[in-house]
């Protein structure tokens, strides 16, 4: 199948992956609601074409937090990336770096810090949850600091993991002991490709990150129960001062959803904030980016940086974000399809996919560069 798609990927990963990765990935929590509304509210977004303004020159770069970026996209962090291609997160920031964007390191990734540090030659973001264990979590600042993480996205929609139905039914989730196992194992083994390469070629299946404090335990089950335990839903905003004390870089507030939560992170000095669902993972029912997006931008955009994510699909996804006031969007499952489907290949031609999407959408919308766009372009009635 030629991709020429994130929509190519998504159907290639689903042909690739084990039925319980693959749901991991690509489902959301209880009747998926909101994960459908991210990506239907911002294809219900109309655009102003406009003609004849001499667009032979356009700049799709911009800057976040110092860095220079060649397109307003970065890598969102995405757990257990790494289960879908052999060592998957290092292979995907290479792919970020080839493009010249920002890769998010999950705390629950396959690859520990230091093993993706060592895969790339320049500073990559570090995703952090709230952790019960503060001595365990001033470990994580601490290494991601040693290894000159550019900016740190803390993500605080996630004091409890949400239902998802689909990790149920396939098997990830609820299913105990050796018959989850082996219901696992045969959906593996039905994609000799996957097994071969990740199942066999990729050992060590291990939580980089926090495989200390699973004491050598590497099972789904230890990953679960170690979420389960260790997320904190006494996270309040004053945890952020414990944040800041330990963290000097950059910081990016993931997971708000309402412009109250957002003047408190701006009040609180969060450098960037991001409006996000959690990919609807979490709250379903709850708004999706599209809609949540303007009067946050309205709010604080003044204060800090604003980025979205949820919902892409394409480069035109991305100028619509943009549109409705983000600075940058953030991309979860568009680049962990490619990667699954086709490795760091994979994760460089979507990224170049959205770029040319993104291209066409300017061009046809007459915004010369990314400074440029604001909400003029979108279609009014």
């Amino acid at each position: 199948m030629i991709a020429a798609s994130v929509n190519d990927y998504r159907k290639l990963a689903r042909q690739r992956l084990p039925r319980f990765l693959f749901d991991y990935i690509d489902g959301g929590s209880y009747a998926e609601v909101t994960l459908r509304r991210n990506v239907s509210d911002l294809e219900d977004i109309a655009l102003r074409q406009r003609v004849l303004r001499d667009m032979g020159a356009l700049d799709l770069s911009t800057e976040l937090f110092g860095q220079r970026l060649s397109l307003p996209v970065a890598l969102a962090p995405v757990g257990l990336a790494g289960m879908n291609a052999r060592r998957g997160e290092c292979q995907a920031v290479r792919a970020a770096e080839a493009l010249g964007v920002p890769f998010t390191l999950s705390t629950v990734s396959a690859c520990s810090l230091d093993e993706v540090a060592g895969a790339a030659s320049r500073p990559f973001w570090f995703q952090l949850y709230m952790i019960r264990d503060r001595g365990f979590m001033r470990d994580l600042l601490a290494q991601a600091a040693a290894q000159a993480c550019s900016a740190l996205v803390f993500t605080v929609d996630m004091p409890v993991p949400g239902s998802r139905y689909r990790d149920y039914h396939s098997g990830l989730a609820g299913s105990p002991g050796i018959k989850g196992a082996i219901r696992r194992t045969w959906q593996g083994a039905m994609r000799p490709r996957w097994a071969w390469d990740v199942g066999i070629m990729g050992r060590p299946h291990a939580l980089g990150n926090v495989a200390p404090v699973l004491h050598g335990k590497t099972g789904i089950e230890d990953f679960f129960a170690w979420m389960r335990n260790n997320f904190d839903p006494s996270i309040h905003w004053r945890d952020l001062d414990f944040i800041r004390s330990e963290w000097k870089g950059p910081l990016i507030i993931k997971g708000l959803l309402d412009a109250e939560d957002a003047r408190q992170a701006a009040e609180l000095g969060a450098d960037g904030i991001i409006v996000s669902n959690h990919g609807g993972r979490q709250l379903d029912g709850a708004l999706s980016s599209a809609r949540a997006l303007p009067p946050i931008a309205d709010a604080v955009g003044d204060r800090l940086t604003v980025l979205a994510d949820g919902g892409v699909r394409s480069g035109l996804d991305v100028l619509r974000l943009l549109a409705l006031g983000a600075k940058g969007v953030l991309i979860g499952r568009p680049w962990v399809y490619a990667l699954a489907a086709r490795g760091q290949a994979g994760v460089e031609h979507v990224l170049r996919l959205i770029e040319a999407e993104l291209r066409v959408a300017m061009t046809l919308t007459g915004t010369r560069s990314i400074a440029e766009v604001d909400r003029t372009i979108i279609a009014q009635g």
